[in-house]
């Protein structure tokens, strides 16, 4: 197993800085879920192939790749 270098921090000026604002969701909001609806949704092979890869990939279920995926269609078209 590689060791990595201990990071030594100096007390150096850091160049401009500029402050980003909090766009992170509060913890509030996170909690909260919308109801959810189930439907019969007929995909292309590839489509749903496509999806199930990539959830595959980041441990996630595909059903809410895809959903995530309309609601942000329907964020951004509101």
């Amino acid at each position: 197993m590689k060791k990595h270098k201990k990071i030594v921090y100096t007390n150096e000026p850091i160049g401009n800085v500029r402050i980003i604002k909090d766009f992170l969701p509060s913890p509030q909001e996170l909690a909260t879920r919308e109801k959810t609806v189930k439907v019969t949704i007929a995909l292309t092979e590839s489509t749903l192939e496509f999806f199930k890869k990539i959830a595959s990939d980041h441990h996630t279920p595909y059903q809410k790749m895809i959903r995530n995926l309309l609601d942000e269609y329907k964020a951004q078209h509101s």
